[in-house]
C-alpha cells in the first residue's frame, strides 16, 4: 500500500468513526498529519484524491470540509467512468438498467404515496397526444427519476439517474430512426405508471423490465448499423 493510500484509508477510517462528520472541516494540515503520523505531503496527495470522489470539498482560502457524503453527490464519479464509454458499451449501461429499474418500480408501487403516483400519470398526460420528440425526452428522464427516487433508497435512485441520463443520446437517436418509438415508449410508461398507481409491484417491475429490454433490443441491432452515431456522453 503507498503512502498515499494509507493516509486516505486513515481519513476514511476518522470518517466512519465520527471524528470528521459530514459537514466538518477538516483540522489544520500540520495538525492532522501529526495525529495521523503521516507527511504533510502524503496528506495532500490523500486529499486530493478524495476531493477527486467528492468526499472532501477543498475550499481555496477557508480549508477542507467533508462533504455531506449524499450518495447523489457520492455517485458523481459514476457519471465521469460512464462518459468514457464508447458506443457498444452503451448496452452494458442498458443492462444494468435493466437490472435496477425493475426493482425500483417495485418498490415504488409500495411505497409512494397515492398523490406521488398519480404524479406519474399527470406528467404523461401532460405530454398530449404527439408530443415532439424533444418533449418526450425531457419528461422520459423526469419519469424514470420520480420512479427511482419513489423507491425510497437514495443509493438506487442516484444510479438509475447517473445511468438515465448518459443513455439519453441512444434514445433520442431511437426515437428519430424508429417509427413507432414513441408511441411505444407513451404506451410501455403508462403501462408502468399505472401498475404503480394500483399497487402491483410484480405487474410494475415486469412492465419496468420489458420496456428497457425493448430499447436495449433495439439499440443491439441498430449498432450494428455502418451509419450509426457517436453515443459517447450525453447531450
Amino acid at each position: 500500500m503507498s503512502l498515499t493510500d494509507d493516509a486516505i484509508d486513515k481519513i476514511k477510517a476518522m470518517i466512519l468513526d465520527g471524528r470528521l462528520k459530514p459537514g466538518s472541516r477538516l483540522p489544520r494540515e500540520a495538525d492532522l498529519s501529526k495525529e495521523l503520523g503521516i507527511s504533510r505531503n502524503s496528506l495532500r496527495e490523500a486529499v486530493r484524491a478524495l476531493s477527486l470522489i467528492r468526499v472532501v470539498d477543498v475550499r481555496q482560502g477557508d480549508g477542507t470540509y467533508v462533504t455531506s457524503l449524499q450518495p447523489s453527490i457520492l455517485m458523481e464519479t459514476l457519471g465521469f467512468m460512464v462518459d468514457f464509454h464508447q458506443n457498444e458499451s452503451v448496452l452494458h449501461l442498458f443492462e444494468v438498467r435493466r437490472a435496477l429499474e425493475p426493482a425500483a418500480a417495485e418498490r415504488a408501487a409500495v411505497l409512494m404515496t397515492d398523490a406521488e403516483a398519480e404524479g406519474l400519470l399527470l406528467l404523461l398526460d401532460a405530454l398530449g397526444e404527439s408530443p415532439d420528440l424533444d418533449e418526450l425526452i425531457a419528461n422520459d428522464v423526469e419519469f424514470h427519476h420520480r420512479i427511482a427516487q419513489g423507491s425510497g433508497n437514495p443509493v438506487l435512485c442516484s444510479l438509475i439517474d447517473g445511468l438515465s441520463g448518459r443513455t439519453q443520446r441512444a434514445r433520442t437517436w431511437r426515437g428519430i430512426t424508429q417509427a413507432d418509438a414513441i408511441s411505444q415508449t407513451l404506451r410501455e410508461h403508462r403501462a408502468i405508471a399505472t401498475a404503480i398507481r394500483q399497487r402491483q409491484p410484480d405487474v410494475a417491475g415486469a412492465w419496468a423490465r420489458a420496456h428497457i429490454a425493448g430499447v436495449e433490443h433495439w439499440l443491439r441491432f441498430a449498432l450494428q448499423d455502418e451509419d450509426a452515431p457517436d453515443l459517447d456522453g450525453i447531450e
